[in-house]
């Protein structure tokens, strides 16, 4: 090994002291949450790594991380899981500190291999107890449907990765802020890295939070309780901060595993407000119209990376009654009044 530094990444931020345990390795079968110290064994995707003080820190070869095990769904980059068994070499998922073992990735990386790792030891607390990120630094609230000071929830979901509901999300906030009321933002579901809620925060939000506040590296594959009680615990999280509307964004696309049945949840759903819906192109569009509207979700407004071509948005405006809003009409307040009345549940 070149060093004995050991790099912590964001999803670890909240772990102050450690022993490394390495009689572990060969016996147990890591859950998701759980960390240890990685070696650098080849650079690949990832050479940099979004560190606990959210700075993007440079990786080499030899290095020593402390990052998290977690599964990762990401159509446009990694499919990966926690390894079902004693594993040595593994792959890095995700710049926050996602680690586990690659199962497919998008033909754009067809020629870029994953950057690989070597598992020195598991991070022990001072009783040998592996530490597990999940809840370490909060505690969990059970999902009771309540929402801090009757905040109108507006639920941003697109029709895939990097649909624009992010963006969306994000610019909403700031329009919504030229209202003169708090906003809150919430990225419940997602893998682990700050660039979204910060985005959201940078463009007017009061306060933003994500699943990483609970100490969750990813949500890919948690059950459908632990989801709902994630939402409780962060809403707790701005109950302080006493919001007016709170934009939230769930990851990926409708028929992503956890997008889906949230939105098939009719207590989830019983929260929301309304809804603001981003699309890669006008065909999708249509199709998620089509879809939300057998779980009788009708969006206040429809966004996303489709709203740069006017030609585009010209075929949906031709076909739907929905309006559509560019970058500009979501910052700008105009539309504002898009949201004020709530959708039928």
């Amino acid at each position: 090994m070149m060093t004995t530094k050991i790099k912590k990444t964001i999803i670890c931020s909240e772990i102050k002291s450690f022993e490394i345990d390495k009689s572990k390795n060969k016996i147990y079968t890591p859950k998701q949450g759980d960390v240890a110290i990685f070696e650098v064994l080849s650079l690949g995707k990832h050479y940099t790594l979004q560190s606990e003080s959210k700075r993007m820190m440079t990786i080499v070869e030899g290095d020593l991380i402390m990052a998290a095990f977690a599964n990762r769904y990401a159509t446009e980059q990694f499919e990966g899981y926690v390894p079902e068994k004693p594993t040595e070499i593994l792959d890095i998922l995700g710049g926050g500190g996602v680690v586990g073992i690659l199962t497919s990735k998008h033909a754009a990386f067809k020629h870029i291999p994953t950057t690989r790792i070597k598992l020195i030891g598991y991070a022990v607390d001072s009783d040998g107890t592996i530490i597990n990120t999940i809840h370490r630094a909060s505690k969990e609230v059970i999902f009771n449907g309540q929402v801090p000071h009757n905040a109108k929830v507006i639920l941003s979901i697109g029709s895939s990765m990097d649909s624009g509901k992010t963006t969306s999300a994000a610019y909403l906030a700031r329009g919504l802020k030229t209202t003169g009321k708090n906003v809150a933002f919430i990225k419940l579901t997602g893998t682990c890295h700050t660039k979204d809620m910060d985005l959201a925060y940078d463009c007017g939000a009061d306060v933003a939070v994500d699943f990483t506040d609970a100490g969750f590296p990813s949500t890919y594959m948690c059950e459908k309780q632990e989801l709902l009680n994630l939402y409780q615990t962060l809403l707790e999280k701005l109950a302080a901060s006493k919001p007016d509307y709170i934009v939230m964004e769930i990851a990926d696309g409708l028929l992503q595993r956890e997008t889906e049945f949230l939105l098939r949840d009719k207590s989830f759903m019983s929260t929301i407000y309304n809804v603001i819906f981003s699309c890669g192109d006008s065909l999708a569009v249509f199709f998620g119209l089509d879809f939300l509207s057998k779980l009788d979700v009708r969006p206040a407004a429809i966004s996303g990376v489709f709203t740069m071509s006017p030609l585009l948005i010209q075929e949906v405006k031709d076909r739907c009654d929905i309006p559509v809003l560019t970058i500009e009409e979501l910052m700008s307040g105009e539309a504002i009044e898009y949201f004020t009345k709530e959708y039928a549940h």
